[in-house]
């Protein structure tokens, strides 16, 4: 029996040193010296404190700033654990809505959204994106209509000319990848930051 074990053990033995330790410390060495912002989760900072990651959105609820899209993470209840509430952007529970078109609940959440974007100045065709949740709940750009859209309200509570937001708005608008995946995007954070830097 010992004969049969012996060989299984050193195979074990062998490949979690090569696949659990050595792969993984080397494909980090190397991403580390290849690309050490993306490695380090494209960390933003301001004033040398991390605020925050560009893979990662943030919940904006301040009209000086523009929002988001909805998220539909949740977190555990504080008052009871078995339950769970509505945590915008919560990371450690990333998770789409999962209600279908067919869901009244659904329905009356972009109703009630919709009609929030028209009373805040937005005369554009409602952008998907300003309505509905991405499949992660932790999306962190916008189309540049979903940013467009919001421009007259942040203008506003800013007093500042609507020109100039829009100015922002464009120089932080990013391209298809490559020129040819995905689509234009806007990232909320970045977008934010350099709104508070030029109009504060």
């Amino acid at each position: 029996m010992l004969q049969h074990l012996r060989p299984a053990a050193v195979l074990l033995a062998l490949f979690v040193g090569l696949l659990g330790i050595a792969y993984p410390v080397t494909v980090t060495v190397i991403a580390e010296a290849a690309m050490p912002g993306l490695a380090g989760g494209s960390l933003i900072k301001k004033s040398d404190i991390v605020i925050g990651s560009s893979l990662i959105g943030q919940e904006f609820k301040n009209e000086r700033y523009f929002h988001g899209r909805p998220s539909a993470t949740s977190a555990a209840d504080p008052a009871d654990s078995s339950k769970t509430v509505d945590a915008p952007y919560n990371a450690a529970s990333s998770s789409g809505s999962n209600l279908g078109p067919t869901s009244k609940k659904l329905v009356d959440r972009v109703t009630a959204d919709v009609e929030a974007m028209k009373k805040e100045g937005s005369s554009l065709p409602v952008p998907a994106d300003s309505v509905t949740a991405s499949a992660s709940g932790l999306d962190p750009h916008i189309s540049p209509e979903n940013a467009a859209g919001q421009i007259a309200r942040v203008a506003k509570a800013r007093n500042v000319p609507a020109d100039k937001v829009r100015d922002i708005v464009v120089s932080r608008t990013e391209g298809r990848t490559l020129g040819l995946f995905g689509e234009p995007r806007v990232n909320v954070l970045a977008l934010n930051l350099a709104l508070d830097a030029v109009a504060p």
